[in-house]
């Protein structure tokens, strides 16, 4: 059963790309991420889809980031680590068609690899922002970049080193500039669906082509972060049994949220 759902209206040229894993809070395991990399593949040769709509099924979450039963082989050196999140954006697979993330409920982790390449993001109500890296002992490396590049350092700082201890809530990730519309509950997917009907209806060229020059004012700067992130992570991450030990203690503890 497939991972990730693609429905595409030809009419309106908006396609919508869902994470369909609910009962895992629509984690990413390998499979889901090769499946979100052909569907960003296949987009680019689909000229009726215009504009995207990024998105995940159910009312828990958006994405809560990699599923921690998923198993990567990692080779020794810290400068050789394999992150399979870094191919499941659309611009890491080249896609240069406007999307529009709509999110309801958690996002979290590994999310912000999609958060982070998407044009802008709407969410409802429920929608609540956190990354657990450091309160497991573990680096917030392409997370704290890519959200570095759109949020003010000071909140970007302040959520990726709180860890588990705090979720910034959707009207909070709208005042700091991580969301660009809050929804009444349930409403995030249509207002992106609107957005993104909007965008399509434009001469396909201008809008890429802006798309295109966005990215590229940010491109640099990543690169040169990217380079930085396996080792930091290799170094700064606790053995796993440790990360462990922490995931069952937080586990039973609470959050804040602001």
């Amino acid at each position: 059963m497939s991972a990730v759902r693609l429905d595409v209206d030809k009419e309106s040229g908006v396609a919508v790309v869902t994470l369909d894993r609910p009962e895992r809070l629509n984690a990413i395991d390998l499979g889901m991420a090769d499946e979100l990399a052909q569907v960003w593949r296949r987009l680019r040769f689909d000229d009726s889809v215009r504009a995207v709509v990024l998105t995940g099924a159910g009312e828990r979450a958006f994405c809560t980031g990699i599923d921690r039963d998923a198993v990567v082989p990692q080779p020794s050196s810290p400068y050789m680590q394999d992150d399979p999140l870094l191919t499941v954006g659309p611009k890491a697979n080249d896609l240069w068609k406007p999307v529009v993330a709509a999110v309801r409920g958690m996002a979290c982790g590994g999310a912000f690899y999609l958060l982070g390449e998407s044009e802008f993001v709407v969410a409802d109500t429920t929608a609540a922002f956190f990354d657990p890296h450091t309160t497991y002992g573990m680096v917030s490396a392409y997370e704290s970049m890519l959200m570095a590049a759109r949020m003010p350092y000071g909140e970007v700082a302040r959520m990726m080193l709180m860890g588990a201890g705090e979720r910034i809530s959707a009207q909070r990730a709208h005042e700091i500039g991580l969301v660009s519309e809050v929804t009444e509950p349930g409403g995030a997917l249509a207002a992106a669906v609107r957005c993104a009907g909007v965008l399509a209806g434009y001469p396909a060229g201008g809008v890429q082509g802006t798309v295109r020059a966005l990215w590229a004012a940010r491109e640099a700067g990543l690169a040169q972060a990217f380079a930085q992130a396996p080792h930091l992570i290799a170094l700064g991450s606790l053995p796993a049994e440790r990360q462990a030990e922490l995931f069952e203690g937080r586990r039973r503890g609470g959050f804040r949220t602001r």
